[in-house]
């Protein structure tokens, strides 16, 4: 168990961060952020466990783990799940492991079907509107727990 470890979980698409809608999600991709992670966690004392999925229980399961493994936290960006996915408001409200949702572009400007989060609901906090600064600013957040 590592009570340093920071547990970074991406859902579906985040794969294609950097091809995707670049207009909307920036030009970096998914390895350009954990590389921003790693380095900042380093000089935070935190371990950066970076994980992407486009299934839904692979989420869950990896809260979960981050809850068994004693985790700091969980930042997630649970892509289009934020909107639809009651099982990860479920699970981000079973887990005593801090959830911190981060989004790229702030899903309040955007189409109506975006403005519910339901992970958020669940959440600690959330830090949205930045790019790939997101992350960085929930890290922070999250050292601080």
């Amino acid at each position: 168990m590592s009570a340093n470890i920071v547990y970074v979980l991406n859902g579906p698409n985040l794969n294609l961060l950097g091809m995707r809608e670049p207009e909307i999600y920036g030009t970096e991709t998914l390895d350009d952020v954990a590389g921003m992670l790693e380095d900042r966690g380093r000089e935070l004392g935190l371990e950066i466990d970076m994980r992407q999925s486009n299934h839904e229980g692979h989420l869950i399961d990896w809260m979960h783990e981050a809850q068994a493994e004693g985790a700091k936290a969980i930042l997630i960006n649970p892509g289009a799940y934020t909107h639809t996915s009651i099982a990860l408001l479920d699970a981000a409200k079973s887990i005593k492991v801090p959830v911190i949702e981060v989004h790229l572009s702030d899903p309040e400007t955007r189409e109506a079907f975006r403005h519910i989060s339901y992970v958020g609901m669940a959440a600690v906090k959330t830090v949205k509107g930045l790019g790939t600064k997101s992350y960085l600013v929930a890290l922070e957040h999250a050292a601080t727990l």
